[in-house]
């Protein structure tokens, strides 16, 4: 990872094990995370392999979201599951706040 990169920001997940695993580099600069979005960080392990850490961008912070410590050099394919289950999970929750707070708007009607 470039020294002047806090990470990269997943674009998109594909549910297929050999699929890809989409990333933009975030500069060092770059704010929080937005809701729902997932920020990848890895550097090499000792003596092999990469430390992969995940984090979720939730509505006012950050959260650890997971660690995969010393994977191996195809860290992708191990990661992409886990990451593909969180951003349908977040987006189905979005589809659920905004059925809910249309829900709620209808009813002070």
């Amino acid at each position: 990872m470039p020294s002047a990169m806090r990470g990269a920001l997943v674009q998109r997940v594909s549910a297929l094990p050999e699929g890809p695993l989409d990333v933009t580099w975030l500069p060092l600069e770059t704010p929080r995370l937005p809701l729902g979005r997932i920020r990848l960080h890895w550097e090499p392990a000792s003596p092999a392999g990469w430390d992969v850490t995940a984090h979720l961008g939730l509505a006012t912070t950050e959260v650890h979201l997971a660690s995969w410590p010393a994977a191996p050099d195809d860290w992708p394919r191990l990661v992409r599951p886990t990451l593909h289950e969180v951003l349908g999970l977040c987006a189905a929750l979005a589809v659920a706040t905004a059925a809910l707070d249309l829900s709620n708007r209808l009813a002070q009607v």
